[in-house]
Protein backbone atom coordinates (compact mmCIF):
# COMPACT_ATOMS: atom_id res chain seq x y z
CA UNK A 1 0.00 0.00 0.00
CA UNK A 2 1.34 3.51 -0.62
CA UNK A 3 1.41 5.97 1.76
CA UNK A 4 1.49 9.57 1.21
CA UNK A 5 4.12 11.58 3.47
CA UNK A 6 4.60 14.73 1.72
CA UNK A 7 3.47 17.15 -1.07
CA UNK A 8 6.04 19.32 -2.91
CA UNK A 9 5.25 22.52 -2.53
CA UNK A 10 6.92 25.84 -4.05
CA UNK A 11 10.76 26.35 -5.19
CA UNK A 12 12.71 27.79 -2.22
CA UNK A 13 16.00 29.76 -2.84
CA UNK A 14 17.93 29.24 -6.60
CA UNK A 15 19.76 25.70 -5.05
CA UNK A 16 16.94 23.53 -6.21
CA UNK A 17 15.48 23.33 -2.64
CA UNK A 18 11.61 22.69 -2.48
CA UNK A 19 8.70 23.49 0.46
CA UNK A 20 7.17 19.98 1.60
CA UNK A 21 3.76 19.96 2.83
CA UNK A 22 4.22 17.44 5.53
CA UNK A 23 1.70 14.31 5.47
CA UNK A 24 3.23 12.50 7.87
CA UNK A 25 3.65 11.91 11.62
CA UNK A 26 7.25 10.84 11.38
CA UNK A 27 8.94 13.43 9.11
CA UNK A 28 12.45 13.42 10.50
CA UNK A 29 12.21 9.56 9.34
CA UNK A 30 11.05 10.09 5.92
CA UNK A 31 13.43 12.97 5.07
CA UNK A 32 16.79 11.83 6.28
CA UNK A 33 19.61 11.84 3.83
CA UNK A 34 19.47 9.31 1.66
CA UNK A 35 15.94 8.32 1.50
CA UNK A 36 14.10 7.83 -1.73
CA UNK A 37 10.31 8.35 -1.96
CA UNK A 38 7.92 7.64 -5.02
CA UNK A 39 7.36 10.91 -6.64
CA UNK A 40 3.79 11.26 -8.46
CA UNK A 41 1.90 13.62 -10.11
CA UNK A 42 -1.60 12.57 -9.68
CA UNK A 43 -2.92 11.86 -5.99
CA UNK A 44 -2.93 7.74 -6.05
CA UNK A 45 -6.38 6.74 -6.38
CA UNK A 46 -7.67 10.44 -7.54
CA UNK A 47 -7.35 10.52 -11.32
CA UNK A 48 -6.33 13.95 -10.95
CA UNK A 49 -3.16 15.69 -12.89
CA UNK A 50 -1.08 17.92 -11.44
CA UNK A 51 0.70 20.64 -13.17
CA UNK A 52 4.59 20.69 -14.59
CA UNK A 53 6.52 18.15 -16.87
CA UNK A 54 7.84 16.07 -13.78
CA UNK A 55 7.23 11.98 -14.89
CA UNK A 56 6.50 9.72 -12.22
CA UNK A 57 9.35 8.26 -10.67
CA UNK A 58 11.62 8.36 -7.42
CA UNK A 59 13.39 11.17 -5.63
CA UNK A 60 16.45 10.48 -3.59
CA UNK A 61 17.09 13.43 -0.47
CA UNK A 62 20.00 15.03 -0.78
CA UNK A 63 19.22 17.67 2.17
CA UNK A 64 16.41 18.25 4.48
CA UNK A 65 16.22 21.03 6.80
CA UNK A 66 13.78 23.07 8.87
CA UNK A 67 12.88 26.93 8.23
CA UNK A 68 10.62 28.79 10.10
CA UNK A 69 8.17 26.51 10.69
CA UNK A 70 8.74 24.49 6.91
CA UNK A 71 10.33 21.45 5.99
CA UNK A 72 12.95 22.34 3.13
CA UNK A 73 14.09 19.45 1.49
CA UNK A 74 16.51 18.97 -2.07
CA UNK A 75 16.54 16.45 -3.55
CA UNK A 76 19.50 14.74 -5.72
CA UNK A 77 19.68 15.69 -9.17
CA UNK A 78 17.45 19.08 -8.83
CA UNK A 79 19.94 21.86 -8.45
CA UNK A 80 18.21 24.67 -9.71
CA UNK A 81 15.08 26.65 -8.98
CA UNK A 82 14.01 25.55 -12.55
CA UNK A 83 14.08 21.93 -11.85
CA UNK A 84 12.62 22.31 -8.79
CA UNK A 85 9.80 24.33 -9.91
CA UNK A 86 8.63 21.60 -12.47
CA UNK A 87 8.52 19.58 -8.91
CA UNK A 88 5.61 21.78 -7.79
CA UNK A 89 2.13 19.49 -6.86
CA UNK A 90 3.89 16.58 -7.09
CA UNK A 91 3.04 13.83 -4.19
CA UNK A 92 5.36 11.95 -2.47
CA UNK A 93 5.23 8.60 -1.13
CA UNK A 94 6.20 5.44 0.83
CA UNK A 95 5.32 1.75 0.43
CA UNK A 96 4.14 0.52 3.72
CA UNK A 97 5.73 -2.60 3.93
CA UNK A 98 9.30 -0.14 4.36
CA UNK A 99 7.78 0.76 7.33
CA UNK A 100 9.42 -0.53 10.44
CA UNK A 101 7.02 -2.21 13.04
CA UNK A 102 5.99 -0.45 15.94
CA UNK A 103 7.32 -1.05 19.67
CA UNK A 104 3.95 0.44 21.08
CA UNK A 105 0.99 -2.03 21.36
CA UNK A 106 -0.83 0.94 21.38
CA UNK A 107 0.34 2.91 18.10
CA UNK A 108 -1.23 2.00 15.11
CA UNK A 109 -1.57 3.74 11.75
CA UNK A 110 -4.08 4.31 9.52
CA UNK A 111 -3.40 1.96 6.91
CA UNK A 112 -3.24 -1.09 9.53
CA UNK A 113 -7.16 0.39 10.60
CA UNK A 114 -8.86 0.88 7.77
CA UNK A 115 -10.57 -2.27 6.15
CA UNK A 116 -11.34 -3.74 9.67
CA UNK A 117 -14.30 -5.36 10.89
CA UNK A 118 -15.96 -3.51 13.58
CA UNK A 119 -18.13 -5.43 16.12
CA UNK A 120 -19.57 -4.35 19.38
CA UNK A 121 -17.94 -5.68 22.57
CA UNK A 122 -21.71 -7.69 22.61
CA UNK A 123 -20.77 -9.16 19.40
CA UNK A 124 -22.71 -7.63 17.10
CA UNK A 125 -21.11 -6.78 13.66
CA UNK A 126 -21.05 -2.94 13.04
CA UNK A 127 -19.40 -2.27 9.71
CA UNK A 128 -15.78 -1.74 8.43
CA UNK A 129 -13.45 1.07 9.12
CA UNK A 130 -13.46 3.23 5.95
CA UNK A 131 -10.97 6.15 7.18
CA UNK A 132 -9.26 8.01 9.99
CA UNK A 133 -9.77 11.63 10.42
CA UNK A 134 -7.14 13.31 12.64
CA UNK A 135 -9.11 16.34 14.05
CA UNK A 136 -7.88 17.36 16.98
CA UNK A 137 -9.80 13.62 18.43
CA UNK A 138 -8.76 10.88 16.24
CA UNK A 139 -11.93 9.94 14.55
CA UNK A 140 -12.17 6.65 13.08
CA UNK A 141 -15.10 6.67 10.23
CA UNK A 142 -16.69 3.21 10.09
CA UNK A 143 -19.15 2.35 7.06
CA UNK A 144 -22.17 0.43 7.73
CA UNK A 145 -23.48 -1.46 4.22
CA UNK A 146 -27.41 -2.19 5.69
CA UNK A 147 -28.94 -1.27 8.96
CA UNK A 148 -30.49 -3.58 11.37
CA UNK A 149 -34.05 -3.35 9.61
CA UNK A 150 -32.15 -4.10 5.92
CA UNK A 151 -32.34 -0.16 4.72
CA UNK A 152 -28.84 1.57 3.70
CA UNK A 153 -26.47 1.55 5.68
CA UNK A 154 -24.65 4.92 7.04
CA UNK A 155 -21.60 6.07 8.58
CA UNK A 156 -19.97 6.63 12.10
CA UNK A 157 -17.71 8.43 13.64
CA UNK A 158 -16.24 6.68 16.43
CA UNK A 159 -13.90 8.32 18.71
CA UNK A 160 -10.35 6.63 19.11
CA UNK A 161 -9.96 6.24 22.25
CA UNK A 162 -9.36 2.95 24.58
CA UNK A 163 -12.75 3.84 26.53
CA UNK A 164 -14.77 3.48 23.54
CA UNK A 165 -11.73 0.90 21.23
CA UNK A 166 -10.78 -1.57 23.66
CA UNK A 167 -9.55 -4.28 21.65
CA UNK A 168 -7.92 -4.09 18.13
CA UNK A 169 -6.71 -7.11 16.47
CA UNK A 170 -4.66 -6.76 13.44
CA UNK A 171 -4.02 -10.19 12.54
CA UNK A 172 -7.46 -11.05 12.91
CA UNK A 173 -9.22 -8.03 10.87
CA UNK A 174 -11.63 -6.87 13.45
CA UNK A 175 -11.50 -4.27 16.02
CA UNK A 176 -13.81 -4.04 18.87
CA UNK A 177 -16.05 -1.62 20.50
CA UNK A 178 -17.61 -0.73 23.37
CA UNK A 179 -20.02 2.27 22.31
CA UNK A 180 -21.22 4.63 24.71
CA UNK A 181 -25.64 4.77 24.50
CA UNK A 182 -26.20 7.04 21.43
CA UNK A 183 -23.38 6.85 19.47
CA UNK A 184 -24.56 3.80 17.48
CA UNK A 185 -28.23 5.19 17.74
CA UNK A 186 -28.86 8.54 18.48
CA UNK A 187 -32.00 7.41 19.53
CA UNK A 188 -30.39 5.93 22.79
CA UNK A 189 -28.50 8.87 23.76
CA UNK A 190 -29.34 9.55 27.16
Amino acid sequence: MRLIVGRIGRPHGIRGEVIVGVRTDEPDLRFTVGAVLDVERTLPGSGRTGEGAVADGQLTVAAARWHSGQLLVAFAGITDRTAAGELTGSWLSVDSSQLPESSDPDEFRDHELIGLSVRTSAGDAVGVVADVLHHGQDLLVVRQDRDQDGGKGGEYLVPFVKAIVPEIDISAGVLVIDPPPGLLNPAQAE
